[in-house]
C-alpha cells in the first residue's frame, strides 16, 4: 500500500472567459505524505486556492486526477469530510454569522451524521468552552479562526487544507495560529496542504515547499533548499520580494517584463517574457522536469547553484 496520502496527477483545470480560456492549472502534479506540511506558494491567480478547491471536490477537472488516502476525489460527498477538512481565509466569511460558534464547530459532524462534544474541541484548539454559546461576531478574528480549525479537524480527518489562513489575522496572533497548527499536527499526525503567498510563515511551518506560477508548479523541493539555494528564477524573484530585515527600506527590482495574458497558450517556458537568464529555446520549448536530490526544478537555465 503507497504511503502517499494525496496524490494530484497532471490535474488541469480550465475557465471559460470571453476571449477563449484560462487555464488556472495546467498540468499540476504534487504529493502530500501522511503526517507532512506541504506549502504552495506563488503570485495571487498562480492557481493556488483553485487547487485547493480541487481536492475539496469543488472544482472539477478538464485533466488528470487526484487521489486522497487511495480513493479518487470526484464531486464533495459526505464522506469526504471524514478525508480532508478545510480552513479558510477569512474565518468571520466562513462561519455562519447567525449560529452560536459551538453549533458551527460541529458542522462536518453533523453532516457526517456524527456527534461531539464543542466544548472539547474548544479545548482542543486553545478556547475557552464557555465560546460555545457566542456568535462569531462575538469573538476575535484569532478566536474565530480557532474555532475554523476547530470544525476543520471535528472528525480527525488526515489531511487539512489551510488557504491563507492568517493572512486576516494581525501579526501577534498569526504566531498563535501557526503554534496552533502545529501543535494540532503533533498530538492529531495530520498532514497539511498550506497555501499561502506569506513566506515567512510557510518558512516556518512547511517541510516541502511547492512554487506555483501562471498554474504551473515550478520549484517544489524541502524548504530549507528552496529558501537558501532557489533554482528556478521566478523563485528567486519570489524569494527577493519578501520582506526581511536585511533589505529593511529597500524594495526589490520587480521582474522585467510583464505577466502574460493567462488566456495565453504557452509552447516554451511561461516565465520567459520575465525572465533575465531566458534565451530563445526558452521561448519555444516547454522546460522538462529536472530532479537535484529531494527537489526538482523546470528551467533551461536554472539560477547557479550557492
Amino acid at each position: 500500500m503507497s504511503q502517499t496520502l494525496l496524490e494530484i496527477k497532471n490535474a488541469s483545470v480550465e475557465f471559460h472567459v470571453p476571449g477563449g480560456s484560462v487555464r488556472a492549472l495546467d498540468g499540476v502534479s504534487l504529493t502530500v505524505n501522511p503526517g507532512e506540511t506541504v506549502a504552495v506558494v506563488g503570485e495571487s491567480g498562480c492557481g493556488k486556492t483553485t487547487l485547493a478547491r480541487a481536492v475539496l471536490g469543488l472544482q472539477g477537472l478538464a485533466g488528470g486526477n487526484i487521489v486522497l488516502t487511495g480513493e479518487e476525489v470526484k464531486g464533495t460527498p459526505r464522506r469526504l469530510a471524514e478525508r480532508v477538512g478545510m480552513v479558510w481565509q477569512d474565518p468571520y466569511a466562513s462561519l455562519n454569522p447567525k449560529w452560536k460558534v459551538g453549533r458551527s464547530v460541529l458542522e462536518t459532524m453533523s453532516l457526517s451524521g456524527k456527534k461531539g462534544v464543542a466544548s472539547q474541541i474548544f479545548e482542543e484548539v486553545g478556547l475557552d468552552p464557555q465560546f460555545v454559546d457566542r456568535y462569531p461576531h462575538q469573538l476575535s478574528g484569532g478566536q474565530r479562526q480557532r474555532v475554523a480549525i476547530g470544525r476543520a479537524l471535528a472528525l480527525k480527518p488526515p489531511l487539512v487544507i489551510c488557504d491563507e489562513p492568517t493572512a486576516a489575522l494581525d501579526l501577534s496572533i498569526r504566531a498563535q495560529i501557526l503554534n496552533l497548527l502545529k501543535d494540532v499536527q503533533k498530538a492529531n499526525g495530520c498532514s497539511f496542504l498550506y497555501i499561502s503567498h506569506d513566506l515567512t510563515t510557510v518558512r516556518f511551518l512547511a517541510d516541502r515547499v511547492a512554487v506555483m506560477y501562471l498554474g504551473r508548479i515550478v520549484e517544489e523541493g524541502p524548504t530549507a533548499d528552496i529558501f537558501s539555494n532557489p533554482r528556478h528564477p521566478y523563485t528567486a524573484a519570489l524569494l527577493e520580494s519578501a520582506p526581511s530585515l536585511d533589505r529593511l527600506m529597500h524594495l526589490p527590482e520587480p521582474p522585467i517584463g510583464e505577466i502574460p495574458d493567462p488566456k495565453t497558450r504557452f509552447v516554451g517556458c511561461r516565465f520567459a517574457s520575465r525572465c533575465p537568464f531566458a534565451q530563445d529555446i526558452c521561448r519555444t520549448t516547454d522546460p522538462s522536469r529536472v530532479a537535484e536530490g529531494k527537489r526538482a526544478y523546470f528551467c533551461h537555465f536554472p539560477v547557479k547553484s550557492s
